[in-house]
């Protein structure tokens, strides 16, 4: 899969606000702070348009994510063939990505750290490697960091950023012994990313 790798605070500008892709470096080094502006020589010269702002929520979302056109439109057709309402649903799938979870439980500070601690192998489903950032959990499943993995440098320090880290709610977290249980799917008011999900399916549905 093609991925970003060009600088991250760019990605803040474009969509005119903080995408909080840097983890805990966006809260003190906050280049988009300092400068706000869209990229480019002339920034945004014009309103934009109605399709305009329709695709500017669908970028939001794929960079808060980190997930390609190609992935984000199979999202979006597993929504329209689901039940209920096609945007919650939509948001309720990324949710549900293994590196979004990880993040969600605290075990990385952003999802693009989350991402490579599950595609190096250091997080187990149910106690079985799985090393699939897109891997989509389950109600009753149990994510955990591997024990093994425990003793590398970059998790020094977890237990006592876990101990400040709150959970959502549709997940239980043991800090202690580093994992967390998924208790039911998450609710769309339970998802904090600044998304107008309504604009993405009017995109789609042109």
């Amino acid at each position: 899969m093609s991925r970003y790798t060009g600088p991250v605070c760019r990605l803040c500008r474009r969509e005119g606000q903080k995408l909080y892709l840097k983890g805990e470096k966006c809260f003190t080094k906050c280049t988009f702070e300092k400068r706000s502006s869209p990229p480019g020589m002339h920034g945004r010269l014009r309103r934009p348009s109605e399709y305009g702002l329709q695709l500017r929520e669908k970028q939001k979302a794929k960079r808060f994510y980190g997930v390609s056109e190609k992935q984000f439109r199979e999202y979006f057709r597993k929504a329209i063939k689901a039940r209920g309402v096609t945007g919650e649903t939509l948001m309720q799938l990324l949710e549900r990505r293994l590196d979004n979870v990880v993040y969600r439980a605290g075990f990385a500070r952003s999802r693009a750290e989350a991402r490579q601690i599950v595609n190096h192998g250091h997080v187990s489903v149910d106690g079985r490697k799985v090393d699939i950032p897109s891997f989509l959990v389950e109600p009753g499943q149990e994510i955990a960091v591997r024990p093994r993995s425990l003793r590398m440098e970059r998790f020094k320090g977890l237990a006592e950023y876990l101990e400040d880290h709150t959970a959502p709610a549709w997940m239980a977290l043991d800090p202690h012994n580093f994992k967390c249980t998924i208790l039911r799917l998450p609710e769309r008011d339970e998802v904090d990313v600044p998304v107008d999900e309504r604009l993405i399916v009017e995109l789609y549905s042109k």
